[in-house]
């Protein structure tokens, strides 16, 4: 029951619509069993004196009356069953997204968008198929296969116990071919999943692939994927191929069993001609539940292996989470210490940082500097718990960092990264993520003060204008500027800025760098950059080397130190000189 843990609590909050759609189905399968029962008495009453062709009329207009019972009925619990299928299946993807949204980045790093993708749709199909249609094939099998056994019995015992000498077998193809279904469905699955992938990853890099003529290779890779996952369908098909005739074969043979013994019988005089019409009538009814076994096994074997794939999702558990936070803590200030901190990835991963230490009052404005690779990034994301720091090892207000809620933590320090996600909305919403709802002119405002609102009225419906997928109409700097305009509009504690003015001109850089000193008067900011001039104006800078922190200090302090940031600066002087 461990595969359904997920999916039976739905079921138990819609047990009402579920069980009346179930009492429906058994109606409508009494009603068409009586229908043999009332061809039978036709049949028997055609030779009777006085018996007339409206008496057929009679009889043919009760089955047609049944028949429209039948199909009002059927709309119902169809409308009851598959509709709660549906909502299953609604359940089950807010949960898996809900899931998602809880999992930390190492998951993201290790799993393809597009095997996720996979999970939230074919394998989500194939759970509503079962919980749908597989019910309604369950109650068909109980009611059609007593009942009709029943009234077969009651017509002639000997007829039935040799119609049912073939059924052992059915029941032996079943099993057999359902073990191969089970294992090619999850293998079709996974081929899905790798074809979803690659599909994604493509279309999301088609200007790369387009702008280094990889076309060719990019369509054979697709292709090879597209052939994989048609030869394991096939695979499952030619198993489909083989399972559906035999149980037909095996059927078959059934009804000629009955035909040849059944007619003999009739002629002999044991069952009448009605009886023998309605038992074969009951024999088909009865073949159905066979024939519905096997659909069911496929079915179960899809949405089985389905669930088995998404509880693998479920089962991860997330890395970063609340353990036993101070719920006294209601707000960040910005004062931060980091005191003693040593972080590597993995247990067998060499040191990112050795036992480094600084502090920032409220307020100030920390700089981050060092070669690339040096952990700048690394390391504002162990202030943001991205990953887990050591504990005791970074402060916040005096607050240990795993005694803030991550909610408080997240709402009060955002960061603005280097390579910036935008969805595909209109700007003004993209500005608002943080804020929904904000008011216009607040955030034309920030986007004065990100430099970038000259940009948006120049586009066709300015801030109303919808972007392109993750920015792609954007240019690189554009997209900087509306992530920092998104930033302002929260007006955080905690500012940082993760190279997120690499792609702007440095002339507009400066003004937007004034325009935060202005406006950050009062709040705590961190600048990591790889250009001196974005830091020149900050309270501590920190010059990260081999793990450590080689450096501290203003602009001017460092200058004169002569270390390693005076070679950047140099550097980075020279470099303008060059390009001028």
């Amino acid at each position: 029951m461990k595969t359904f843990e997920k999916v039976l609590p739905i079921l138990k909050k819609n047990w009402l619509a579920i069980s009346l759609g179930l009492f429906l189905i058994i109606v409508v399968d009494i009603l068409q069993l009586i229908v043999p029962r009332i061809m039978q008495q036709a049949v028997d009453r055609i030779d009777l004196p006085g018996f007339t062709q409206s008496g057929l009329l009679k009889y043919s207009l009760l089955i047609f009356l049944i028949a429209i019972g039948i199909a009002l009925i059927r709309f119902i619990w169809r409308l009851l069953l598959m509709g709660n299928a549906w909502l299953v299946e609604r359940d089950v993807r807010q949960m898996y997204y809900d899931h998602l949204l809880l999992l930390s980045r190492n998951f993201f790093n290790r799993t393809q968008t597009g095997d996720l993708m996979a999970y939230a749709t074919n394998d989500l199909n194939a759970v509503r198929m079962l919980i749908g249609f597989g019910m309604v094939i369950i109650v068909d099998i109980v009611v059609f296969s007593i009942a009709s056994l029943f009234f077969m019995i009651n017509i002639n015992l000997r007829l039935t116990l040799l119609a049912v000498i073939p059924m052992p077998l059915l029941t032996l193809v079943i099993i057999g071919f359902g073990r191969q279904i089970h294992r090619l469905f999850r293998e079709v699955q996974t081929s899905f999943a790798v074809m979803s992938g690659q599909v994604q990853e493509s279309i999301s890099g088609i200007r790369v692939v387009k702008a280094f003529v990889q076309e060719k290779n990019e369509l054979d890779k697709i292709s090879r994927s597209a052939r994989d996952y048609a030869r394991q369908n096939i695979s499952l098909v030619k198993i489909f191929g083989m399972f559906h005739p035999s149980m037909f074969l095996i059927i078959s043979l059934s009804m000629g069993i009955v035909l040849v013994f059944g007619g003999q019988a009739t002629l002999l005089g044991e069952i009448s001609m009605g009886e023998f019409v309605a038992f074969f009538s009951y024999l088909g009814m009865f073949v159905w539940p066979m024939i519905a076994i096997g659909w069911f096994v496929n079915l179960y074997q899809r949405g089985k292996v389905s669930l088995q794939r998404m509880n693998s999702i479920f089962l991860v558990q997330p890395e970063i989470v609340d353990d036993n936070p101070d719920p006294g803590v209601q707000s960040l200030q910005g004062s931060i210490r980091v005191q003693n901190l040593s972080f590597a990835y993995q247990t067998e991963s060499p040191l990112i940082f050795d036992n480094i230490s600084f502090s920032l009052s409220v307020g100030m404005t920390l700089a981050i500097v060092g070669r690339t690779g040096c952990g700048k990034t690394t390391l504002i994301d162990l202030l943001t718990r991205i990953y887990n720091p050591p504990r005791n090892s970074i402060y916040i207000d005096n607050n240990e960092l795993y005694q803030i809620p991550l909610t408080i933590l997240r709402r009060d320090i955002v960061t603005v990264p280097q390579e910036i996600f935008l969805f595909s909305d209109t700007v003004a919403n993209n500005i608002s993520l943080g804020l929904p709802g904000a008011d216009r002119l607040f955030v034309e405002e920030v986007a004065h003060y990100a430099q970038v609102y000259d940009d948006i009225v120049e586009f066709e419906k300015g801030f109303d204008t919808v972007i392109g997928e993750r920015g792609v109409t954007l240019s690189g700097g554009q997209k900087q500027r509306l992530a920092i305009a998104r930033a302002l509009l929260t007006n955080p504690n905690i500012l940082i800025l993760d190279d997120a003015l690499s792609a702007v001109d440095t002339k507009t850089e400066k003004k937007i760098l004034d325009l935060l000193i202005k406006l950050r008067r009062d709040k705590t900011t961190i600048i990591i950059a790889h250009r001196i001039s974005s830091v020149q104006h900050a309270d501590k800078i920190i010059v990260l080397q081999d793990g450590r922190i080689a450096e501290t200090g203003n602009h001017q302090e460092l200058v004169l130190q002569q270390g390693i940031y005076y070679d950047l600066y140099e550097k980075q002087k020279i470099e303008e000189k060059l390009s001028r």
